[in-house]
């Protein structure tokens, strides 16, 4: 077995890559810059946080790490996918089973129940197990007595627990989580983070995550900040690199 130490310094492989990209929208009849020839690398089974003031483009840049949007100008890769030499569909079939989403609006499907809810990624990656992995995410959640619960019949809390078993039941490789406990009060919030990590690390699955919370960003292995387009990597950690 692979001393710990040894593997921890072993060189690992990038599986999100931002290379030199913009954002530019027009606003007003002007050309408005959100992001600036941004650079970021992240590794396999990082926990990455992105900080930034409201307005500074966070949530624009999670979603072109992600492929849901395209950058105006440079290139992404996700998971060694250069996501521009493909479609809509080509990037939604590269989503599939690898990446998860949790969202501060929690965006449940208010038609399924919380079982429903889950099982959809993995049944649209074609996993054959859909509902149990779903039953069994739900558990680790402390959902399982909610499983036939609509989104209508539960707390906030419990729908954001729901969403984070939805992005975890699949299995994904990488983890977005953009203000995860924005609409959520402090204990509740606190519970969720805290579920948040326990999955990530036992799973070991990479995960980037978008917030103004300090306290929040402090416990993910590294903290970037968005100012002004750009990235200011902290902790002194090279965030550029090439795929």
């Amino acid at each position: 077995m692979t001393d710990p130490s040894v593997r921890d310094a072993m060189p690992r492989e990038a599986v999100i890559v931002a290379e030199k990209i913009c954002k530019e929208i027009i606003s007003g009849g002007s050309r408005l810059s959100i992001l600036d020839a941004l650079d970021l690398r992240i590794d396999a089974g990082e926990s990455v946080a992105i900080l930034g003031r409201s307005g500074s483009g966070k949530t624009t840049l999670l979603s072109l790490l992600a492929g849901l949007d395209a950058p105006t100008r440079g290139e992404v890769f996700l998971a060694g996918q250069k996501l521009s030499a493909l479609d809509e569909d080509g990037r939604a079939g590269l989503r599939a089973g690898r990446v998860g989403f949790v969202f501060q609006s929690f965006q449940l499907l208010a038609g399924l129940t919380a079982l429903e809810n889950v099982m959809l990624p993995a049944e649209l990656a074609g996993l054959r197990d859909a509902e149990v992995r779903a039953r069994d995410t739900l558990d680790q959640v402390g959902l399982a007595a909610r499983v036939t619960h609509y989104p209508h019949q539960l707390s906030g809390g419990e729908q954001q627990r729901v969403a984070l078993a939805r992005a975890f039941a699949a299995g994904p490789a990488i983890l977005f989580a953009d203000e995860p406990t924005g609409n959520l009060d402090v204990a509740t919030g606190a519970s969720i983070i805290e579920q948040l990590f326990a999955m990530n690390r036992s799973r070991g699955t990479t995960l980037v995550l978008v917030t103004h919370d300090q306290q929040l960003a402090a416990r993910c292995a590294r903290t970037v900040t968005l100012e002004a387009g750009k990235l200011i990597e902290r902790g002194g950690l090279a965030a550029a690199s090439s795929p």
